[in-house]
């Protein structure tokens, strides 16, 4: 196992845990202004780009190119199914999260759907563990 690989993935596991609390926090807060479910996005757009950016790490690490295409983040995480990163439950799991970073990116915060986004960060730590358990597993396996 590639020990720069292995500090990588935990410094961004380290981030992502970071971020997973600064979202439960924001989650907390009786009241959610703009200003709170703009933080919110924010926290879930960092955590689903954290996770990109393993995928494309292992990606790299198995010698796999990453695409740059208009659909480069779908493409990613087909790649990831493909190459046995991840399952094909779990990605799709993650299109609704590609989906939201879309609308982030391209958007505009006072148009956020708080029922939506208050979803999205809800289930957001469950799918984060089953995130992990299988990256766990794959580094086991690497």
């Amino acid at each position: 196992m590639d020990d720069e690989l292995v500090q990588e993935i935990s410094a961004e596991k380290e981030h992502i845990s970071q971020t997973l609390c600064a979202l439960q926090e924001a989650l907390e807060r009786k009241r959610k202004t703009v200003v709170e479910l703009a933080a919110v996005a924010t926290f879930l757009q960092n955590t689903y780009n954290g996770i990109e950016n393993l995928l494309k790490r292992i990606l790299k690490f198995n010698g796999v190119s990453i695409p740059i295409s208009e659909s480069s983040h779908k493409d990613l995480l087909a790649l990831s199914v493909d190459n046995q990163i991840i399952s094909l439950k779990l990605s799709r799991k993650f299109d609704e999260y590609r989906a939201f970073r879309h609308f982030f990116v391209h958007g505009y915060g006072i148009m956020l759907d708080e029922e939506r986004l208050i979803s999205l960060a809800e289930n957001l730590p469950n799918i984060w563990k089953q995130f992990e358990s299988e990256l766990d597993l794959l580094m086991k396996l690497l």
